[in-house]
């Protein structure tokens, strides 16, 4: 039934009118009665009309057909790279961010807005700015970054559901907010990075790792290259990563979602074929991440497979988890501390001591959250000093809006940028 249809009307249906009235006298209780009964009729009517336009609205509305999957218009593809460093590059690792265009204006007024510290300004302007966005995610990767860098995981999920509507795509993962500007330290950082398959071999490498951390107050561990997992090597990394929690030292995992995304694929509720060990690794590298509510459905299945109790929750102090990285110029890189703010010498005198050594200057931005704006023209200008005497310098695993303040700053005409990939 069309719906304009239902307003159209019947004069067959309409009786005469005044036919009912003629014979009767005006005032008479039979007038009164009747006019009741009109009165009721016509609520009614009105009623059962309502009820059917309500209905065919409804199918009007439910009934109009989907769009047939991949019918939306395709995104852009990209443009090819140009650059050598980008044959290092995969896709879960960091782009190269350069300075041929810079960035739209309401970027650069944001990542201003950060550098000097007005979080929720540039909040409300990055918020304010999404819808005009188009197919450029900058904006919405800046604000997934001001979101991580504030602890504010619930607005950081409500985002993810809207990217994920408009990008038809995986959205960024909760990774914790990095360590607070208390943990100060800033200094090349001992690595050890794992490779090939995790299993009982490890332990001559971790040995060396308990080694290297009794070395400074900071320790980096790297599990980009593992390819494989196996229950003896889940148990002596395990050992490893508790005893490397001790509250003395800083410690950065590289790669502990991706290493968590090899165990989830091989363990299943029910079977224990794969040990204890590997599901309690698991559980404790999503400790690292900081992914609570996948560390208490994981601990529910864990408790269901083995029938004993699982492991409480604890949040970790004093880790940063980056996600997987390309292999570096330098094994040792220079970690920048949480927060590089005025009083910057000390850090401009350990980069100089960093730059005696051979080979690149490769700074690890993991921990970092901001660097104010007058500090980015201290240490732009130290840089620029170290780049003529012939060094490569390269910042890794930085967020976008601090990649955006030294793009702005022209950072990119004597170092190599790569912020962090969603």
């Amino acid at each position: 039934m069309g719906l304009f249809s239902l307003f159209k009307k019947n004069a067959a249906d309409a009786p005469p009118q005044g036919a009912d009235e003629a014979g009767r006298a005006p005032n008479s209780e039979a007038n009164r009665e009747l006019a009741q009964a009109r009165q009721r009729e016509l609520a009614r009517a009105t009623a059962q009309k309502i009820d059917e336009i309500e209905a065919a609205m409804a199918f009007d509305i439910f009934n109009t057909p989907e769009p047939a999957w991949g019918s939306a218009p395709k995104r852009p593809p990209r443009p090819p790279a140009g650059d050598a460093t980008l044959a290092l590059l995969d896709a879960a690792s960091t782009e190269l961010l350069g300075c041929a265009a810079g960035p739209a204006p309401v970027v650069e007024e944001i990542a201003v807005l950060f550098a000097n510290g007005q979080l929720a300004l540039a909040g409300q302007m990055l918020t304010a700015s999404l819808a005009g966005a188009g197919a450029d995610r900058s904006l919405w990767w800046m604000l997934f970054d001001l979101y991580q860098i504030e602890g504010r995981q619930e607005q950081f999920d409500s985002l993810s559901i809207d990217y994920a509507s408009t990008f038809e795509t995986s959205p960024p993962a909760w990774s914790g907010a990095p360590p607070q500007p208390g943990a100060a330290y800033a200094g090349a950082a001992p690595t050890l990075a794992l490779s090939g398959p995790l299993d009982g071999a490890i332990g001559p490498a971790l040995e060396r790792l308990g080694q290297l951390a009794r070395q400074g107050p900071l320790l980096r561990l790297d599990l980009s290259q593992v390819t494989a997992v196996e229950p003896a090597g889940c148990a002596l990394l395990l050992h490893s990563l508790k005893q490397l929690q001790d509250g003395q030292r800083e410690l950065v995992v590289v790669a502990a979602a991706e290493l968590a995304a090899h165990i989830q694929a091989i363990v299943q509720v029910g079977r224990r074929d794969e040990g204890e060990a590997c599901w309690l690794l698991l559980l404790e590298l999503l400790q690292l991440l900081k992914r609570e509510k996948e560390f208490e459905e994981t601990s529910m299945d864990y408790c269901v497979t083995f029938e004993v109790s699982p492991p409480p929750y604890l949040a970790p102090a004093k880790v940063a988890t980056p996600p997987r990285q390309p292999a570096s110029a330098a094994s040792d890189r220079f970690m920048l501390p949480p927060l590089v703010d005025g009083a910057a010498a000390a850090l401009l005198d350990a980069i100089d001591a960093y730059a005696g050594r051979d080979g690149a200057l490769v700074f690890d931005c993991s921990r970092l959250a901001r660097i104010e704006y007058g500090a980015a023209g201290l240490l732009l200008a130290r840089l620029r000093r170290l780049a003529a005497d012939g060094k490569a310098i390269e910042f890794r695993d930085l967020n976008h809006l601090v990649a955006a303040l030294l793009r702005l700053l022209a950072f990119c005409d004597i170092a190599k940028i790569f912020p962090h990939k969603y």
